[in-house]
C-alpha cells in the first residue's frame, strides 16, 4: 500500500482555505491545473511510498511511540507560494519550528530521504501538467495564483495528532483514508 505521515489540518482551516483559494480557480490558466481536493488537504510529513501491508505494524509501533515524544503545536494556514511552475501550495505559519522538528523525526526514524529540498511546510492546492501534459498559461501563471493568496491567514488550530495515512491514487484526485493516528505530546499553549 501507498502510504505517507501527515498532520491533517481541522475542517474549519481546510473550509477557509477553500473559500480563499475558489477565486483561483476562475483565473486564466486555472483549468490546466490539476487541483486538489480540500477533503483529503494534508502537510506530509513523511512520504513512505509503497509499503508491504506486513511492515505496517512495526510503522505504527514507531509512529506511536515518536509521537509522544513531540509536543502538539499551533500553526495556521497562511499566504502562497509555488514550487516553479509545478506547483501551488499555501503556506504555514505558528509552530513551524516544531512541526519541522516533527517532521524531521519521523523521516529519521522510518529512515526516510528528506528529497532534494528537504523539509517545507505547505499543502498542495494544485499541480500543473495532466496525463495530456497540459501547463498553466505561460509562465508565472502559478506565481500570479501564489500572489493572490499572499494576505491570506486562517484560524489558528492545534496540531495534535500525526496520522499514517493510505494514498489511493486512480482517475481524478487521489482519495486518503487514515490507517491510524496517535497523538502528540503535551500541547503547547
Amino acid at each position: 500500500m501507498r502510504l505517507f505521515v501527515a498532520v491533517n489540518p481541522p475542517a474549519r482551516a481546510r473550509r477557509e482555505l477553500a473559500d480563499a483559494a475558489a477565486p483561483l480557480r476562475e483565473l486564466p490558466g486555472a483549468d490546466r491545473l490539476r487541483w486538489t481536493e480540500p477533503a483529503g488537504w494534508h502537510l506530509t510529513l513523511a512520504f513512505l511510498g509503497e509499503v508491504p501491508a506486513d511492515e505496517v505494524p512495526a510503522l505504527e509501533g514507531a509512529l506511536a511511540r515518536l509521537a509522544g515524544e513531540h509536543p502538539a503545536h499551533r500553526l495556521r494556514l497562511a499566504g502562497g507560494g509555488t514550487f516553479g511552475e509545478r506547483a501551488l501550495w499555501a503556506g504555514v505559519e505558528g509552530g513551524t519550528r516544531a512541526l519541522r522538528a516533527l517532521a524531521a523525526a519521523v523521516r529519521r526514524t522510518l529512515d526516510v530521504e528528506d528529497g532534494e529540498h528537504g523539509f517545507q511546510p505547505h499543502l498542495t492546492l494544485a499541480r500543473s501538467g495532466t496525463t495530456r501534459g497540459r501547463r498553466p498559461d505561460g509562465p508565472g501563471q502559478l506565481r500570479t495564483m501564489a500572489a493572490a493568496m499572499r494576505d491570506f491567514r486562517g484560524t489558528e488550530w492545534a496540531a495534535e495528532r500525526i496520522q499514517l495515512m493510505r494514498s489511493e491514487p486512480g482517475y481524478g484526485p487521489a482519495r486518503y483514508t487514515v490507517v491510524e493516528g496517535w497523538p502528540l505530546g503535551d500541547p503547547l499553549r
